[in-house]
C-alpha cells in the first residue's frame, strides 16, 4: 500500500472515529425517524415514561386488534366452538383464510388474530361476541373508555381504514398495558409458532429484542406503520406503542432502550416490614429514575387518639412524587 492511500485510509478512519464519539460517549450512527404518535408506559403504575404527540389522534391498522383480543378474552371462553360466518370468508387484508360453515374454537381465532392479524378473525368473533360488527364497536368504545382510552373511537375490530376509527399512543398503550396484565392475552401474543394451525408471528420484535413478549404489528397506507411492543427487564414491563412510524423495529428498539436505561422499579412499600410501628398490606413499587429519589414524599396522617386493638386503622400512608400523588393505603395497629 504506498503512503498516501494509508494517509487517507487513516484520515478517514479517524473523521469516522470522531463522528461516533461525542463527549467521550459512542452515539449511534443512524437514529431511527420519529413517529406520528409515540408513548412508552410502565405496565403497573402506568405511569408514562416517554411521549411524543402522544394525544395525537391517529389510524393505528391492526394494532387495533389489542382491544378486539381483550374483550373477548374478558367475555368470551377460549373453548366455545365457533362456526365461520359467511360476512368473515374473503374479508379484505391480512386473512388465515376461512371458510364459511368451519369450526375453530375461540381459542385459535385469538391466535390467528394476534399472530397472522387475520381480519377474518376479527369479523368472526366480533360477530360471535355481539352478533354485528356495529354492536362490536359500541363495546369497543365502552372498554376504551373504561381503560381511560378518551381520545380514541373504534367503528370496526379489525382497523382497515375508516376516518372515523382512531386512537392515540398513549391510550393504545393504556389498553396494551391492561392486555398485558392477562396472563392468556400474554401467552398468545408471546407466541413465535402456533403449532395446531402452522402459524408463525409476524412480530420481528420477539426474535430481535431481549426480553420481548409481545404485542402486535399494523399497516395501511393510511396509518403507516405501527407497532406495540412489551417487553421485560429486571422486574420492569414496559409498553411501547409506535404509530406511523417509517422504521418502527428501529425506533421501538431505541424507546425500549432509553427506558429501560433511565428508569427502573423502587419497592417504596413493602408488606413484609413495618412502617413506623405499623402494619402495611400491600407492596408498592413504582419506576423512577434514581434523580427522582430525592424528591419522594412520604406522609403519614395517624388518627387521634390512635385505636389500641390489632388489626384496626391507625391511619394513611400517601407518597409524593414532587406535588404529584403516587400512592395512598392504611396503616394499621400492630
Amino acid at each position: 500500500m504506498n503512503r498516501s492511500k494509508f494517509l487517507w485510509i487513516s484520515l478517514a478512519t479517524a473523521l469516522v472515529m470522531t463522528l461516533l464519539i461525542i463527549g467521550g460517549r459512542p452515539v449511534t450512527p443512524h437514529a431511527a425517524a420519529p413517529s406520528k404518535g409515540e408513548c412508552v408506559v410502565e405496565v403497573s403504575s402506568r405511569r408514562i415514561l416517554h411521549g411524543l404527540n402522544a394525544s395525537s389522534k391517529l389510524p393505528m391498522a391492526s394494532t387495533t386488534k389489542v382491544l378486539t383480543a381483550i374483550l373477548i378474552l374478558d367475555d368470551c371462553s377460549l373453548d366455545e366452538v365457533v362456526t365461520i360466518p359467511r360476512a368473515a370468508e374473503g374479508v379484505e387484508g391480512s386473512s388465515v383464510y376461512l371458510r364459511a360453515g368451519e369450526e375453530y374454537t375461540v381459542r385459535e381465532l385469538l391466535y390467528g388474530l394476534m399472530l397472522r392479524s387475520g381480519n377474518d378473525c376479527a369479523v368472526t368473533l366480533a360477530l360471535h361476541h355481539s352478533g354485528s360488527v356495529e354492536a362490536f364497536s359500541e363495546k369497543m368504545n365502552e372498554k376504551a373508555a373504561l381503560l381511560g382510552a378518551d381520545g380514541s373511537f373504534f367503528v370496526n375490530p379489525h382497523g382497515l381504514p375508516n376516518a372515523h376509527h382512531y386512537t392515540t399512543a398513549r391510550d393504545l398503550a393504556l389498553i396494551s398495558s391492561y392486555a398485558m396484565e392477562n396472563e392468556t392475552f400474554r401467552e398468545i401474543v408471546s407466541c413465535k409458532f402456533y403449532e395446531p394451525r402452522g402459524w408463525k408471528n409476524k412480530n420481528k420484535l420477539l426474535s430481535q429484542y431481549e426480553g420481548a413478549i409481545g404485542v402486535k404489528t399494523g399497516f395501511t397506507t393510511a396509518a403507516g406503520r405501527c407497532l406495540v411492543t412489551c417487553a421485560e427487564r429486571e422486574g420492569m414491563r414496559l409498553v411501547s406503542v409506535v404509530l406511523g412510524s417509517p422504521e418502527m423495529y428501529e425506533r421501538t428498539t431505541e424507546l425500549l432502550d432509553e427506558c429501560f436505561g433511565q428508569f427502573q422499579m423502587f419497592k417504596l412499600c413493602d408488606r413484609s416490614a413495618p412502617w413506623e410501628n405499623f402494619e402495611i398490606k400491600c407492596d408498592f413499587l413504582y419506576p423512577l429514575r434514581r434523580t427522582e429519589l430525592r424528591s419522594l414524599r412520604f406522609q403519614t396522617d395517624l388518627k387521634d387518639p390512635l385505636p389500641v386493638k390489632s388489626g384496626e386503622v391507625a391511619g394513611q400512608l400517601h407518597i409524593h412524587l414532587q406535588n404529584d400523588l403516587l400512592f395512598s393505603q392504611n396503616l394499621y395497629i400492630i
